[in-house]
């Protein structure tokens, strides 16, 4: 019988590309995201592969999650991997200038939802002793940037939870990995930019970002370990993105 994984934020960027790369394989799917109109036009393309389900979701509704994990039906209802995938970066501002509107909505999402959603499912990942649960982190969550600000500290929470998770589950079965993208180019940076097409290009102008098929690759890579195997975290760079040396700030 094929495995059932389990992604949040399927509608575009790396969870859409998740959710190809795994129905390929012929997992059976449960998508979640906020746009229906794309959630059913994924499911019509995918269900040629594998068997889908689909859920009108915001990870920020803690109500909703609970309701949706309770309503899998049976086909769906055996999970063997989650990929926490919903998440957003608003605004490049520093700290002072910020929009808390944004922080909050950052925080609602990128950890709120997150372990919300990770808590509700932790019962039917645990039941069959194996099975996955794969954070997408950020290079953000280690290494800091002017205006990363509150988007980093979500990040740095999602490493330090999916360590410790990793702890509690220890004689589970169930596996956590963080993964760690850099800079790849999907919908992400038009969101953080409000739309503007133009700044969300210039982020990824004269070098070669990562992908989101480069992502989903190393996300089904990871769940497909045997089950002895468990990723701790990884993070991955494109070839042209680096570290920058310390700033200085220099009186004369």
């Amino acid at each position: 019988m094929p495995n059932t994984v389990f992604i949040t934020g399927a509608t575009s960027g790396f969870g859409e590309a998740c959710a190809r790369r795994f129905a390929s394989a012929g997992w059976n799917l449960v998508m979640t995201g906020r746009r229906q109109e794309r959630l059913s036009a994924l499911k019509e393309e995918l269900q040629q592969q594998c068997k889908v389900h689909t859920i009108t979701l915001d990870v920020r509704h803690q109500e909703d999650i609970q309701r949706a994990v309770s309503e899998l039906p049976d086909d769906f209802s055996d999970i063997h991997t989650l990929i926490n995938n919903a998440g957003l970066a608003l605004g490049t501002e520093p700290a002072d200038e910020c929009d808390t509107e944004q922080w909050i909505n950052m925080i609602d999402t990128n950890i709120k939802g997150l372990v919300m959603m990770t808590h509700a499912l932790l019962p039917a990942l645990k039941k069959n002793n194996s099975g996955s649960i794969i954070n997408i982190g950020s290079v953000a969550g280690t290494w800091p940037y002017p205006g990363g600000n509150v988007y980093g500290g979500t990040k740095a929470f999602v490493k330090q939870f999916s360590l410790n998770l990793r702890c509690d589950l220890l004689g589970t079965g169930v596996r956590v990995t963080n993964i760690e993208p850099g800079l790849a180019e999907t919908e992400f940076s038009v969101v953080r930019f409000n739309g503007d097409q133009s700044k969300a290009d210039a982020v990824y102008d004269g070098m070669q970002p990562l992908t989101a098929d480069d992502i989903a690759d190393t996300v089904f890579w990871t769940a497909s370990r045997p089950d002895h195997v468990n990723i701790n975290s990884l993070e991955i760079m494109p070839t042209q993105q680096a570290w920058s040396g310390f700033a200085v700030d220099r009186k004369s």
